[in-house]
């Protein structure tokens, strides 16, 4: 069985188990046609990711209040810091673009309390996140071609449909910063993110201070398209300095 097959399978698991609360290893073998060994391990895996609890025959939803002790532990402070911060400069009724990776999926869970937010994503794991918000933003997919090493949808499907609304703030994390350059990254992938960049009014990088002078051969965002930098108070003041001369808002956050 393929990686992907395995995904949709467990994905499925998943939607059946937040219509229904729970579900048995009979119900699962016989909906996905496959053996029990199988099933148990893709609840094995689940469960490891946090996303249910085993009971004997099946298995059920995390509480929530169990799984967002569990995101806690599992996000380091720092980005928990950052996600608090860019929250806060979100208000009720924005329409933003929220990218994949770890630190911006971060930001979702400080959501709850805004408002008529309309967000625009790429990434899976994002719109999971936006789905379980009690309150609920509307959620637009920019929909493309799947790109397994950034797991997230990209292409030129992708960004036409971007560029078919324009936005408040856009969200993003960085796997590198150039002092001299800006984002960077080791996929070449970076087309959707300068496209992002041109459909929203504000643009905010969310990037832990050890990402900060890491250099890589691609750039993602130039300095010049990037209005603020939330990263945490771990950074240097003269490299703060050295990025504020770019014209970029620079906020530390403890």
């Amino acid at each position: 069985m393929s990686k992907r097959h395995t995904q949709q399978r467990r994905h499925g698991i998943m939607q059946l188990l937040q219509a229904q609360g729970e579900v048995t290893v009979e119900q699962l073998v016989t909906t996905f046609e496959t053996s029990e060994v199988t099933i148990r391990k893709d609840l094995t895996a689940l469960e490891l990711s946090g996303f249910l609890l085993r009971r004997y025959g099946g298995a059920i939803l995390m509480p929530v209040e169990l799984l967002e002790e569990q995101q806690d532990e599992v996000l380091s402070k720092r980005k928990l810091s950052i996600a608090k911060a860019a929250a806060d400069r979100i208000r009720d009724h924005n329409r933003l673009i929220v990218d994949s990776g770890s630190t911006t999926t971060a930001l979702i869970k400080q959501l709850n309390r805004k408002q008529g937010l309309i967000v625009m994503t790429n990434s899976l794991s994002v719109a999971n996140e936006l789905r379980a918000l009690e309150n609920e933003p509307t959620l637009l997919m920019t929909g493309g071609t799947w790109d397994t090493r950034s797991e997230s949808f990209q292409g030129k499907v992708a960004e036409q449909v971007l560029r078919s609304y324009d936005f408040d703030q856009l969200f993003i994390g960085a796997d590198g910063i150039d002092l001299e350059r800006g984002t960077t990254t080791f996929n070449e992938l970076v087309g959707l993110s300068q496209v992002m960049a041109s459909v929203s009014r504000e643009v905010i990088v969310m990037a832990e201070s050890q990402k900060i002078g890491r250099k890589m051969p691609n750039v993602e965002l130039s300095w010049s398209q990037i209005d603020i930098l939330i990263t945490d108070d771990q950074l240097n003041h003269e490299i703060k300095k050295q990025i504020e001369r770019h014209g970029v808002e620079v906020v530390c956050v403890g």
